[in-house]
């Protein structure tokens, strides 16, 4: 009794440490996105310099991530030759840089809600260049949901009461972007046995981030900001807004440790279910009918995706384990012989 009390208590402790796990994790992205729509946004506090606030978040980072690193030891920094960073390390840097440099510029132009939509197109975005680049074989049933996403998400668009082109363009450069860095990193880093988490990939990764996005803040945003003499850098504001984003990344860590993927997807449509109702409910910003309808449709053939990919990662995993079995087996009866 008291064996099967105690087990029940620690199954109750590790479901609870999910689960609030899940919940900082939500509660962080939210805020991250709804921060940096507020200070983008022209009607809100009105600092629309992406290229500016993405190089603020990564010098933070950079920074933090190198005292956790160097001065805490909190995780051990990647053993990695100057040779491997720059052919690895570099172009992950620079996609990333320009994942995040488009996907703030969005804000400035679309509504919270609209761009968690065009979010959806991400699926359909890793499949097709993990097709081009051979990373993923073509299956006529895995086209066929990311078909049904991108027909989804159209209707979305076709439902946005505020579309704009230019917004719609620079949140699809950043998916496109974004998806080309999720499947270099399996070609450059994973399979050459390197593994990154969110600490030691802001370490690498953000220093990187900051030299590629220091180029077009020079051209771009840098002469309008020092014609703007009545500008003052506000600590408060950039400051917090900085340190969620650092720990959203800290977030990432934990979950990814301590949950599986499955609970990650699913907090991740929870996720963006709230931010669609806070910027109707919040922001103001308008969701039709018909934004909803194209956005469900697009959920499901991602989920329908995502069962098919689980599902062959179980198998890929049970044949390999299988094959394992079968060698021990085989390798027990030589030695009895």
């Amino acid at each position: 009794m008291g064996k099967g009390g105690s087990l029940s208590d620690s199954v109750l402790k590790k479901i609870l440490l999910s689960y609030t796990y899940v919940a900082i994790w939500i509660f962080l992205s939210f805020t991250v996105i709804v921060y940096n729509k507020y200070i983008l946004d022209k009607k809100m506090y009105n600092w629309p310099y992406p290229i500016s606030l993405t190089m603020i978040h990564m010098s933070f980072c950079a920074s933090l991530a190198f005292v956790l690193i160097k001065v805490f030891k909190v995780v051990e920094p990647v053993s990695m030759s100057r040779e491997m960073y720059i052919s690895s390390v570099v172009p992950i840097g620079a996609l990333y840089s320009l994942s995040l440099w488009l996907s703030n510029s969005a804000y400035i132009y679309l509504s919270v809600s609209f761009i968690q939509m065009l979010k959806a197109l991400m699926p359909v975005a890793v499949y097709s260049i993990g097709v081009a680049l051979k990373r993923e074989s073509f299956k006529t049933d895995t086209m066929a949901n990311m078909l049904s996403i991108s027909v989804g998400v159209a209707i979305a668009a076709y439902g946005e009461a505020r579309f704009d082109v230019w917004g719609v363009m620079l949140q699809l450069g950043a998916v496109a972007f974004e998806a080309t860095r999720l499947v270099l990193i399996q070609i450059l880093l994973t399979s050459k046995g390197i593994t990154l988490n969110p600490i030691t990939s802001l370490y690498y990764v953000a220093p990187c981030c900051l030299v590629f996005l220091f180029i077009p803040w020079i051209f771009v945003e840098y002469p309008v900001l020092r014609e703007t003499s009545s500008f003052h850098f506000d600590f408060v504001v950039f400051g917090t807004n900085s340190f969620c984003a650092f720990a959203l990344n800290l977030a990432v860590f934990l979950l990814v440790g301590k949950t599986s993927a499955l609970t990650m997807n699913v907090a991740g449509v929870v996720k963006d279910w709230l931010l669609i109702a806070f910027s109707w409910s919040v922001i103001k910003d308008t969701v039709t009918p018909i934004n909803l309808v194209g956005y469900g449709l697009a959920f499901l053939g991602a989920k329908e995706a995502q069962k098919k990919t689980q599902q062959a990662d179980d198998e890929e995993q049970g044949r390999l384990l299988e094959e394992r079995e079968s060698e021990g087996n085989g390798k027990r009866s030589e030695s009895q012989n």
